[in-house]
């Protein structure tokens, strides 16, 4: 796997996090990694942006923005409102292809969720992972309300003929509920892929040379990691709370 697209059922699940969560445990394991975010809203020329925050979290990491624009906004939205180019398919396709040549791992982080559109032509991040021919991983919620987004992200990748390699929850509550817990099952099924891992809420605070150590943990052994879906699962039984 040369190229990893990185998307989300939405805003907010934790994909900046779990992109930098995978370039940690590929970091140590002594692979060289990029981080290209295609489009990046809602700040300003000297910003942090999502790519910067994987850098400053998983390490010595290559980072490449394509588009900035400063509202927070789908990408073709804010790039059309601040009078820019917006990003293209073919011009991330064709970065993350020139990574690839340098680096053993290229991530591709999204903005939103997978039809977000990047341009005024609809042009998407699925359309970048069919021009890659790379594999897709989704970030997921890990509550209530959670399936249904899952389910319907799963199902366009398969129309598309998209090879979604595995789930990951983004963000996994200290104190789970009930839906979360039945979750942990219901989400491979709805998805028709693994779950392969999930990050405890609030990782990104924590300091970077602790997110290191601890990132492969959170992480299966398909994405460099040590974390086991079954052994997560039966700490946190559906009948009641984590034992």
């Amino acid at each position: 796997m040369t190229v990893l697209v990185i998307t989300g059922t939405g805003t907010e699940v934790g994909k900046t996090v779990t992109t930098a969560a995978v370039a940690a445990a590929a970091v140590a394991a002594g692979r060289s990694v990029a981080v290209l975010k295609p489009a990046q809203t809602g700040v300003g020329p000297r910003e942090h942006g999502d790519a910067d925050e994987a850098a400053r979290l998983a390490g010595a990491v290559t980072t490449l923005e394509l588009g900035r624009y400063p509202e927070p906004l789908a990408p073709a939205t804010a790039a059309r409102r601040a009078g820019l180019d917006p990003v293209r398919p073919g011009a991330v396709a064709e970065a993350a292809g020139k990574l690839a040549v340098e680096h053993d791992l290229v991530l591709v982080e999204g903005a939103g969720g997978l039809l977000v559109r990047l341009d005024d032509e609809g042009g998407t991040l699925a359309d970048v992972a069919a021009l890659l021919d790379a594999p897709v991983l989704l970030v997921v919620a890990a509550g209530l309300g959670t399936l249904n987004t899952t389910e319907l992200t799963a199902r366009e990748l398969r129309r598309r003929g998209l090879d979604l390699t595995g789930l990951v929850i983004g963000s996994w509550p200290g104190s789970a509920d009930l839906a979360s817990r039945c979750n942990l099952a219901d989400l491979p099924v709805v998805a028709g892929a693994p779950l392969l891992g999930a990050l405890p809420a609030g990782a990104g605070g924590r300091p970077p040379a602790l997110f290191r150590s601890e990132a492969p943990g959170w992480l299966a052994p398909e994405l460099g990691g040590t974390w086991d879906a079954d052994a997560f699962a039966l700490s946190w039984p559906e009948s009641g709370a984590s034992s």
